[in-house]
């Protein structure tokens, strides 16, 4: 009768052990996420240390830019859409799954990096220039840009920069869509730029697909800008925002100015 009285108070004692030690791992493993949360939303955002390469805003070249170019040689250009937090550096990888958890200066990072497409020339000379972003819930990296499907911020925000080392391209942005990551309709950006056909088509299709459109008068001709990431409600879902470049020049810099004046009062 002990024997079994002991057997079963051992048997509780080994219990009590694995319990407290699967409460503990448990334990540990919530505070290992919650750290892998905040570092990966804390990653998104840029530190002061890179946010001293942005170029100013103005026309000509941008020598911080090239300072950053000469630590990595993959930067191509550095994008701001006004009133977000899509304020980073562009590089451009050999594949377009290089920069994915990889950040400017080359360390591992789960946000990633904003990067163009490898289809596209690295200088932004294309008729369309596909670029991503992680969809960061915090709104970092691309996480804004989900934000464009609704009319009434898509109508609020309308401009951004683009700059590269010899020169900055205002952003006038016209459409959002929500697509597949499978649509080569907009995911094809070497075809499209292919001829004057493919690229009048593409523009078609943004059009005729796009939630949120406005016509800004100007016709439907030189390069645009594609900026793509994930939607969280569908399945291999993406949205896109699609801007027209144009050189920033003294004139239409003061174009700019006044727009970017109007929007502040409507606000």
């Amino acid at each position: 009768m002990k024997i079994a009285v002991r057997i079963a108070q051992a048997g509780n004692q080994i219990l009590n052990i694995i319990v407290m030690g699967i409460i503990l791992f448990l334990f540990l493993y919530g505070g290992y996420s919650l750290w892998d949360t905040y570092m990966s939303a804390k990653s998104a955002f840029l530190s002061d240390d890179l946010l001293s390469y942005k170029p100013q805003p103005g026309e000509g070249e941008n020598p911080s830019l090239e300072d950053l170019m000469a630590i990595n040689k993959d930067v191509a250009g550095w994008i701001t859409i006004d009133d977000t937090h899509i304020d980073y550096p562009v590089v451009q990888g050999k594949d377009d799954m290089e920069y994915i958890n990889k950040d400017v200066y080359g360390e591992f990072s789960l946000s990633g990096s904003i990067f163009l497409s490898c289809m596209n020339k690295k200088d932004f000379s294309d008729n369309y220039n596909l670029v991503y972003g992680h969809h960061m819930a915090n709104g970092g990296m691309f996480g804004d840009v989900v934000s464009f499907t609704e009319k009434n911020y898509f109508d609020k925000h309308k401009t951004g920069e683009l700059y590269l080392p010899d020169k900055t391209m205002h952003i006038d942005l016209f459409a959002c869509m929500k697509t597949s990551a499978s649509d080569s309709k907009v995911y094809n950006p070497q075809n499209i730029s292919k001829t004057s056909e493919s690229f009048k088509s593409f523009l078609d299709y943004v059009r005729e697909a796009a939630i949120c459109y406005r016509d800004s008068g100007r016709q439907d001709t030189g390069q645009i800008i594609g900026l793509s990431t994930c939607s969280e409600a569908v399945t291999n879902g993406r949205v896109i925002l699609f801007g027209r470049l144009s050189e920033i020049t003294k004139s239409n810099q003061k174009q700019k100015k006044a727009e970017q004046g109007r929007c502040f009062q409507d606000k």
